[in-house]
């Protein structure tokens, strides 16, 4: 429990805060938010657990301290003023003056991007899933018929393979939408994939991962995952302190979780959780592309994520008692 002792006392500051603002009402929303969250991140927390094995144990502690402060403050609060304030053309304090006192102009102005916001996200989470699938070097493989098939092996030989993918997927996309603010938000995502990849592999060394990118590949994939809580929040309360809350006692669990994980050795002793995360990752991505075109319910997501690492996790215990 060590590891969650922080969230905890975030998670009682905050609901005081949460009582002060609006009384029982605004308790029980930011409980909701908090759920939401973790619902939606959980399969995040199995990745960044995983990602975090390869980096040193300083840029390990960094994720834990500015992490954090990132996770929390800034893709929560921050981070959808100023989604906004491009959006609208507005500054970032006048943005904040309107999120705080016309808070309904403010939701609408950031549903109003939200397809690019989706397409970027998707996009990006597409390349994190191909990545995984078409690794041939991975040893453990979960779902064979699909992970151990010759043709994800052939496939896999061409490094380019998951960007040809997802390339395809976004040409098909643009020819629907003929948007160009659809298509520069998609393909911005597989560039920025991309650069912090490549750049990754120049400067790991040994098998560790480099610091400034791991954190940086960290943070954006954070956000990925944080857009539909954010976007989501807004159904249960217009008010950016509220959901700022309920969102950032979430995201402190989903740290503290991947940190238990990674002190703990989880990934090694539930050998499927990542091919778990990494699923729920695809669904994650194939609903972001298709909330372009159609509203889905933010429990469809969350619930999708979780049952993946349910059964992941199942068969995990399983494959072990097989084993021994």
């Amino acid at each position: 429990m060590e590891h969650f002792k922080s969230s905890f006392v975030v998670t009682a500051v905050g609901l005081v805060f949460a009582l002060y603002i609006g009384g029982l009402s605004a308790l029980y929303i930011v409980s909701l938010l908090a759920l939401l969250e973790v619902s939606l991140s959980f399969d995040n927390a199995v990745v960044n657990a995983k990602v975090l094995e390869t980096m040193e144990s300083k840029w390990q502690e960094r994720f834990i301290t500015w992490g954090m402060i990132v996770a929390v403050f800034g893709m929560r609060f921050i981070f959808p003023i100023v989604i906004v304030a491009v959006a609208s053309g507005l500054s970032f304090f006048d943005t904040f003056q309107l999120a705080l006192n016309s808070p309904n102009e403010y939701h609408e102005t950031l549903v109003s991007v939200e397809k690019l916001i989706f397409a970027f996200g998707g996009s990006f989470l597409l390349m994190v899933f191909l990545s995984f699938i078409f690794d041939n070097d991975r040893e453990e493989k979960w779902i064979t018929i699909i992970e151990d098939s010759k043709i994800i092996e052939q496939m896999g030989k061409l490094s380019s393979m998951h960007i040809m993918i997802s390339i395809s997927i976004g040409l098909i996309i643009v020819s629907i939408t003929s948007s160009y603010e659809i298509s520069l938000a998609y393909f911005t995502g597989i560039l920025l994939y991309t650069i912090i990849s490549s750049l990754d592999d120049v400067f790991s060394l040994n098998g560790v991962r480099s610091g400034v990118m791991g954190f940086l590949y960290l943070e954006i994939l954070d956000a990925s995952f944080s857009f539909d809580g954010v976007i989501g929040a807004f159904a249960l309360s217009s008010d950016i302190f509220i959901i700022m809350i309920g969102l950032g006692i979430g995201a402190m669990f989903v740290r503290a979780l991947t940190i238990y994980m990674l002190r703990n050795k989880t990934l090694t002793e539930y050998r499927y959780l990542e091919h778990g995360a990494h699923y729920a990752i695809l669904a994650l991505s194939i609903i972001m592309l298709v909330k372009i075109f159609f509203h889905i319910d933010e429990v469809i997501v969350g619930t999708i994520g979780i049952a993946f690492i349910a059964i992941s996790a199942y068969h995990s215990i399983r494959a072990n008692r097989v084993s021994t």
